[in-house]
């Protein structure tokens, strides 16, 4: 668990690439998971992870995407260890797959796959689907990877996961009365805000459980980044989205630069044997109270996010859902 004391500070800032933090990293035998890396951020990622020599696997919902994504990483990185398997996270069926299929042990294991929808939409068990997909789906994921995690951490002495989060949670706590969306209004934004509250303190919970298995877990802010993440906004998202800019709460990152924060979370030595850590631009960030205002407190994390307390109920109540 994160120990009370200075902020973990790292050499590295909001302008930092993702091919920055790995520049003086050999990865050879390092084999890594990341989730929606077609596209974006976890492209990104996968990319710089490649080149540092890992061993990638690109977890995609569309194998087409997929492939021609894992030959992109392979002409520009030279590196043939890049492959391609299908997940689709709001599928619990097909995440059980996905675990099923994996051999042998894991290192690092990057929960980078979201969605945001415009309007209400639900799984096949009726949960709300940014949540399923979101947290979910990575949460069946990760525990199902658990004694892969422990192998890769038993050869290397330790293994890492990251979730990404969103400076979004900032706007919804979980709402354990009412998770799904069953009883309130819909409403797309609060609802990608819980699941990124969610994701941080997946790390939280992850953490405490798994640290003595040599395995941690960390949740990463990725900055503002325009992805294909971006193309089912409703206009009073663009709206929000433009305003929460026009008031300085984030400057646009490239794709490069917002796989940042991932990476040093995932092989920064600052970051070694020490997770439920909140990071942002490539550091812990400050815990803000919950009723901090998003636009003046954008880059730190609020308390529901990282609560022991809240992150344990949350695991509790993650396998009641799942069964």
């Amino acid at each position: 668990m994160p120990a009370h004391g200075p902020l973990i500070t790292t050499r590295f800032d909001a302008a930092s690439t993702a091919d920055d933090i790995v520049a003086d990293e050999d990865l050879t035998s390092v084999r890594a998971i990341v989730t929606g890396a077609s596209s974006g951020i976890g492209l990104e990622t996968a990319r710089s992870l490649a080149r540092a020599g890992a061993e990638v696997t690109l977890a995609v919902r569309n194998p087409d995407a997929g492939a021609k994504a894992a030959q992109d990483i392979a002409k520009l990185t030279g590196s043939d260890d890049v492959h391609v398997a299908v997940l689709d996270l709001a599928d619990q069926a097909v995440v059980a797959s996905f675990v099923q299929s994996w051999n042998g042990p894991l290192h690092l294991l990057i929960n980078n796959a979201g969605v945001i929808t415009p309007a209400l939409y639900r799984t096949g068990e009726g949960w709300e689907l940014q949540f399923a997909t979101n947290y979910l789906g990575h949460f069946t994921l990760s525990r199902g990877l658990h004694s892969a995690l422990a192998a890769g951490a038993g050869e290397r002495g330790e293994a890492r996961m990251v979730s990404l989060t969103s400076g979004a949670h900032m706007r919804s706590p979980i709402v354990f009365d009412d998770i799904q969306f069953e009883r309130r209004d819909y409403d797309p934004q609060a609802a990608y805000a819980q699941s990124k509250t969610a994701t941080s303190l997946l790390a939280v919970e992850a953490t405490r459980r798994w640290a003595p298995d040599g395995i941690v877990a960390n949740a990463v802010n990725p900055g503002g980044v325009a992805t294909g993440l971006q193309r089912n906004f409703t206009q009073k998202q663009k709206d929000y989205l433009a305003e929460a800019e026009a008031a300085g709460a984030f400057t646009y990152k490239t794709a490069q630069q917002g796989a940042a924060t991932t990476l040093v979370a995932a092989v920064a030595p600052e970051f070694a044997h020490t997770g439920g850590h909140y990071l942002d631009d490539g550091r812990e960030a400050q815990t803000v109270p919950n009723d901090a205002d998003l636009f003046a407190h954008s880059h730190g994390v609020k308390q529901w996010a990282i609560d022991p307390e809240i992150a344990q109920k949350l695991w509790t109540v993650s396998l009641d859902l799942i069964g």
